[in-house]
C-alpha cells in the first residue's frame, strides 16, 4: 500500500509537472543558477576545518579540525559582533514590520488619490539612491552644521552642536531611523497588495453595522493582512543575522566601532584584511546554521499554531 501511495503521488507531480511546463522550463535557468552559485561554493567550507593558505591547493591544506570554531567562541570580539548583529537585526525587524504596516493602512485609508501617489513616490524614492549616496546624506544631516544639530540648538535642547556618529550608543538608533527613511516605502507594497485582496464588502457590511474607521482597521484590515504578515516575519528570522553590511560599514568609523561592527564587517576583517580565510569561513557558516534554525523553528511555530507558513 506505501508504494501504490508512492506511486500515485509520483504520478501526480509528474503530471502537474506536465500541466505548467511553461513555468518548469522558465524555472530551469534559476535553478541553474542557484545551483552554480548558491550550492557549489559550498565546497569552501572546508576551509573552515584547515588552516588555509592561498599558496596550497584546497585538499592539500593543514586540517585543524574545530580549532577555528573553538577560537571563534573563545574571541570576546566575536561576542560583541554577535550581539551588535542581533541587537541591529531586531531593531531593523522591529521598525520594519510596524513602520511598513503603519504606512500601508495609512494609505489605504486615504481618499484623495493624487495625494496618495505623491506621498507613495516620495516614500519609495530613498529605496532607489545607493547606500553610498544614502550613508553621505545622513552624514551630513548629522554633521555639527547638520539640520538635526540647527534644529536642536535652535529649539534650545542642546547648547552645542552634537557629533552624533562619534558616540557608539547613537549608532543603533541611527542605523534603525536611516533604515526605515530609506526602505519603508518599499517595503510597504507587498502589504498594500494584501489590503487591496480584501474583499470591498466586508467594510461596507461593517460601516453598515456602524463600524468606525479604527474597527474596521483592527478587525477587517489587520486579519486581511496577516497571513501576508506571517509569511514575511517567517522570512525576516531566518535572516535574524543579516543585519546588513553597506550602512553598518559607510557610518562606522573607530569611534563606533564597538557598536557598528557586525558579522558581515567580522568576517570582512579576518578573512580578506587579515587573511584569516578559515576564521572568516568559520563565522560564515555559523550564521547560516543559526540562521536556518531561526527559519525551521519559525516555520514549525507556525505551523503549529495554524498559520500560514513557508513550507
Amino acid at each position: 500500500m506505501v508504494g501504490l501511495g508512492n506511486r500515485n503521488k509520483a504520478s501526480l507531480f509528474f503530471k502537474r509537472a506536465h500541466q505548467q511546463r511553461a513555468l518548469v522550463l522558465m524555472s530551469i535557468p534559476f535553478v541553474i543558477w542557484a545551483f552554480i552559485f548558491k550550492y557549489v561554493p559550498l565546497w569552501g567550507w572546508t576551509m573552515a576545518f584547515q588552516k588555509y593558505r592561498p599558496a596550497k591547493a584546497l585538499l592539500e591544506q593543514e586540517w585543524v579540525g574545530w580549532n577555528n570554531f573553538h577560537f571563534l567562541f573563545q574571541d570576546n570580539t566575536f561576542y560583541r559582533v554577535l550581539r551588535n548583529t542581533l541587537v541591529m537585526s531586531s531593531i531593523k525587524l522591529l521598525l520594519g514590520f510596524v513602520t511598513a504596516i503603519t504606512l500601508a493602512i495609512l494609505l489605504n485609508e486615504l481618499k484623495n488619490i493624487f495625494f496618495k501617489r505623491i506621498v507613495q513616490t516620495v516614500s519609495y524614492l530613498p529605496h532607489f539612491i545607493s547606500w553610498v549616496v544614502a550613508a553621505s546624506i545622513v552624514m551630513t544631516v548629522l554633521s555639527p552644521e547638520g539640520i538635526i544639530n540647527l534644529l536642536l540648538t535652535n529649539l534650545n535642547l542642546i547648547d552645542q552642536p552634537v557629533l552624533w556618529l562619534a558616540k557608539g550608543e547613537y549608532f543603533w538608533g541611527i542605523l534603525g531611523v536611516s533604515e526605515v527613511w530609506k526602505d519603508v516605502g518599499w517595503n510597504t507594497i507587498v502589504y498594500l497588495a494584501a489590503i487591496t485582496s480584501i474583499d470591498p464588502a466586508q467594510y461596507e457590511a461593517a460601516e453598515m453595522d456602524g463600524a468606525n474607521r479604527f474597527q474596521r482597521i483592527r478587525h477587517i484590515t489587520l486579519p486581511g493582512m496577516k497571513p501576508v504578515i506571517i509569511i514575511l516575519l517567517i522570512m525576516s528570522l531566518g535572516n535574524i543575522l543579516e543585519s546588513g553590511f553597506e550602512p553598518q560599514y559607510l557610518l562606522g568609523n573607530g569611534m563606533n566601532v564597538d557598536y557598528s561592527e557586525n558579522l558581515d564587517i567580522f568576517v570582512l576583517k579576518y578573512g580578506m584584511a587579515m587573511s584569516n580565510f578559515s576564521l572568516g569561513t568559520a563565522a560564515g557558516i555559523f550564521k547560516t546554521l543559526v540562521s536556518f534554525i531561526f527559519l525551521f523553528s519559525a516555520n514549525t511555530i507556525a505551523k503549529k499554531m495554524g498559520e500560514n507558513r513557508l513550507f
